[in-house]
């Protein structure tokens, strides 16, 4: 595993234990910082993003383990007295997630064809 790889690695990790904190912890520990919908869509898109670059070629593994996650944290919020499990909020968790896994599978490819399109970047 070369540096950036372990990089990737470490911090997708960190990110999900973040999240699980900040999404199972106590209300009161929980920062805000914009609208709760966009919260959960930006912490799930990083860690979408960032899964999917620490492991590149292991798709099933990263959607399982975003897509999871989301489900699960929102779903083991309803063991917590002061939280509540919404299915509106597992859908912005999902699809922050899906956006961050795909921005890093497809923008390689579609920055490929935009350059090929440009006459005279071949």
């Amino acid at each position: 595993m070369n540096g950036m790889a372990k990089l990737y690695f470490i911090s997708g990790w960190l990110l999900l234990a973040l999240v699980a904190f900040f999404t199972l912890g106590p209300i009161y520990d929980r920062p805000v910082i914009a609208a709760p919908h966009l919260e959960h869509f930006v912490a799930f898109f990083a860690l979408g993003l960032v899964f999917a670059r620490a492991y590149p070629n292991r798709i099933v593994l990263v959607v399982l383990l975003v897509i999871g996650s989301a489900i699960a944290l929102e779903a083991l919020q309803l063991l917590t007295p002061d939280r509540h499990a919404r299915l509106i909020d597992a859908f912005y968790k999902m699809a922050g997630g899906a956006l961050g896994m795909a921005l890093n599978w497809f923008a390689p490819g579609i920055a490929q064809v935009a350059k090929a399109r440009v006459p005279g970047s071949r």
